[in-house]
């Protein structure tokens, strides 16, 4: 399965192809907060649902752990 990215922050060639350069800035900053496992899971059930109200579980575990995150600072 391709990864489910950020679609604003690759750049268009001038043929209008999305091209990735480098690291996706949100995937790297959700990573330092260590709820990356939890965003990927959420990206993935929203390129295969199509829809964020089929994900609700994955929004909520996703919500959960930077809750956490957000008490320990």
């Amino acid at each position: 399965m391709a990864k489910a990215g950020h679609a604003w922050s690759r750049a268009k060639t001038e043929q209008g192809e999305e091209e990735e350069e480098g690291e996706d800035p949100v995937d790297a900053m959700i990573a330092r907060t260590g709820c990356l496992e939890q965003h990927r899971q959420l990206q993935e059930c929203m390129a295969e649902r199509q829809d964020w109200r089929h994900c609700q579980a994955e929004v909520r575990a996703f919500g959960a752990c930077m809750a956490r995150r957000q008490q320990r600072q």
